[in-house]
């Protein structure tokens, strides 16, 4: 398994980040002076990892990378400093495993990235047209069914992007993937590079490690899958695929739209043959370059790559999508085990999720998490589900971790399990969104734990406040996404529903829509679906496999349409109201900075 610590950032590169937060700090003080204009200061903010928020005025959004989801107690104790001396008191885990902090204070925005700096950590081109954090799967170097362990990989591409020119104005942002298996958990079917490894059988009978390389994948208004670049992309040539497709991209995208800037479009228009031969015949360039750095990147070569690999014997563990998880013991230790612990690696040992609701940390859950890894000397990794992985522990250690976690209210058994909703931040604090998905989803788990299922395993539900997928309500067995609502002359916030979407065995299979939803409805209709399923799946039936069976989507929804109705305002004046507000609903939207 890869060291628990990141490999330290060279001192060159840390005084040039140094460097960058001077001169974000002299554009800040040009903008609020009325030197530079709003369009100027915008790229430089997102290009440094920061968002506007709804609210307006100088209300700050940071976004902070963390590749491949690792991070250290020394990085989780600045996260609680974070959140409690420049935030509201706590962080959100993302979908893409970053850290955000809300409510910053823009001059204090400095100061924040100098301290992340010190830690080995930057919000550099987490916005903004650039390449975004780059992701891996949360149990990368501590799975029993890897080919590779990816985390160097993740970590080297990300290291080759960072502050490089290719990068910082392309036509739409750029998102790179690693999985470590065909199970795909890293999520390579829907992002701009999706790299997974595989092995081949070479003439002479050994076996060589590599890649399968999808490019164009993409979810939002219009989901995208990714396709195959090539079945076989040696380690050597990973990183020049990677970029030549980013030169592709940074050719060809369209720069008059950017609801059609995304590489997928490029695509599109192009067909993936012609992508492929432009990728190729530039990626054979690459590497005769007098700049190009040529072979196993560093940041593999000195940790190395080799799989966890998986034991001779003993309860390998399931993962992936549609993985059943079965409750069967009343005792909270086992329960929390039963779902949260992933075994089968050949060292003998395991992987444990600590629960983090709606992906939120407070300061002091997060300073506790530090205390806890370094205690236990674990491997902790932020999961695309918005929780937090322990890896690397031994089987000894496990009461310790639940007991700990108990203590901080982050050992619920969650993973894999419908209580464990994912939801995008929404209208309380995005521009764009149209609902308030964090509420909905706090409201469907309520409900579920009400009716008896929030521990219905084998399903996912996702949530995004708009269209553009960022909640990923596509790739879910159940998702929804926010939309406005007329009825009897007023607005009220309102979701479309879908049902099926999946991801694994490098496939995806996007969510077909079932019906629309007022809001106050959508949880009493997931928690219908939810009962459904586990009432009707056979032995082994994955949620995909029982909607088939059950006829699909729309074959489903002829139960929830007795919801899809609006009472009159003075009858429930409540439908009118969105989640976490108390005054009449208003679908209240901003020029986008980040979606799409």
């Amino acid at each position: 398994m890869t060291s628990i610590v990141p490999a330290p950032i060279p001192r060159d590169l840390y005084e040039e980040q140094l460097r960058d937060i001077e001169r974000f700090e002299l554009a800040i003080e040009q903008y609020l002076s009325g030197e530079i204009t709003e369009d100027v200061f915008r790229v430089m903010r997102l290009n440094n990892g920061i968002y506007g928020q709804r609210q307006g005025g100088t209300n700050q959004m940071v976004r902070i990378k963390l590749p491949a989801g690792t991070i250290t107690p020394q990085q989780l104790e600045l996260m609680g400093d974070l959140a409690e001396q420049f935030s509201r008191g706590w962080g959100h885990i993302t979908t893409r495993q970053n850290i955000q902090f809300h409510f910053v204070e823009l001059r204090r925005i400095p100061d924040l990235l100098r301290r992340l700096a010190d830690v080995g950590l930057t919000s550099r081109e987490a916005c903004g047209d650039t390449v975004r954090n780059v992701m891996a799967c949360h149990l990368a170097g501590a799975c029993p069914h890897e080919k590779l362990d990816v985390t160097p990989w993740a970590e080297a591409t990300f290291r080759h992007f960072v502050r490089n020119p290719l990068g910082q104005r392309l036509p739409r942002k750029f998102k790179v993937n690693f999985s470590g298996c065909s199970t795909d958990c890293g999520q390579a079917m829907f992002n701009d590079i999706g790299a997974v490894a595989v092995t081949r059988t070479k003439e002479d009978g050994s076996i060589e490690s590599g890649f399968r390389v999808y490019i164009a994948g993409g979810l939002g208004a219009n989901p995208h899958p990714a396709l195959a670049l090539e079945d076989f992309t040696s380690k050597e040539d990973l990183l020049p695929t990677i970029e030549a497709t980013l030169r592709v991209f940074d050719q060809t995208g369209n720069r008059d739209n950017k609801l059609r800037a995304r590489l997928k479009w490029v695509v599109d228009q192009l067909g993936i043959e012609e992508v492929r031969r432009r990728v190729i015949k530039l990626r054979h360039t690459l590497p005769a370059s007098s700049t190009w750095p040529g072979g196993i990147p560093p940041e593999v070569s000195s940790v190395g790559d080799a799989p966890a690999g998986t034991a001779a014997s003993g309860e390998v563990t399931a993962v992936g999508q549609g993985v059943r998880v079965e409750l069967r013991s009343s005792d909270p230790f086992m329960r929390w085990e039963q779902a949260s612990v992933v075994r089968g690696a050949a060292k003998g040992t395991v992987s444990a999720i600590a629960y983090a609701a709606l992906g939120d940390i407070t300061a002091s859950q997060f300073r506790s998490l530090a205390d806890i890894q370094r205690d236990l000397g674990a491997d902790v990794r932020l999961s695309n589900r918005q929780n937090v992985v322990f890896r690397g522990l031994r089987e000894d250690q496990l009461r310790t971790l639940f007991d700990r976690l108990e203590a901080i209210g982050m050992a619920r058994p969650g993973a894999e399990l419908a209580r464990d909703v994912v939801a995008c931040p929404g209208a309380d604090t995005c521009n764009i969104a149209v609902t308030q998905s964090r509420g909905l989803a706090k409201a469907i788990g309520d409900e579920l734990e009400e009716s008896g299922l929030a521990e219905v395993g084998g399903v996912r539900i996702n949530i995004s406040g708009c269209t553009n997928s960022c909640g990923q309500h596509h790739a879910a067995d159940i998702g929804l996404f926010g939309a406005e609502r007329r009825a009897n002359g007023k607005s009220l916030p309102g979701y479309q529903l879908l049902l099926g979407g999946h991801v694994g065995q490098e496939q995806i299979h996007f969510g077909q829509k079932a019906l629309r939803l007022p809001a106050k409805n959508a949880p009493l209709a997931v928690a219908r679906v939810v009962r459904k399923f586990a009432n009707e799946r056979s032995a082994g039936e994955t949620f995909t496999a029982w909607l088939d069976r059950a006829g699909g989507a729309t074959s489903v929804a002829k139960d929830l349409l007795d919801l899809d109705v609006v009472p009159k305002p003075d009858d429930a004046p409540h439908f009118y109201v969105d989640y976490d507000e108390t005054g009449p609903y208003v679908a209240e939207v901003s020029e986008s900075e980040c979606a799409t």
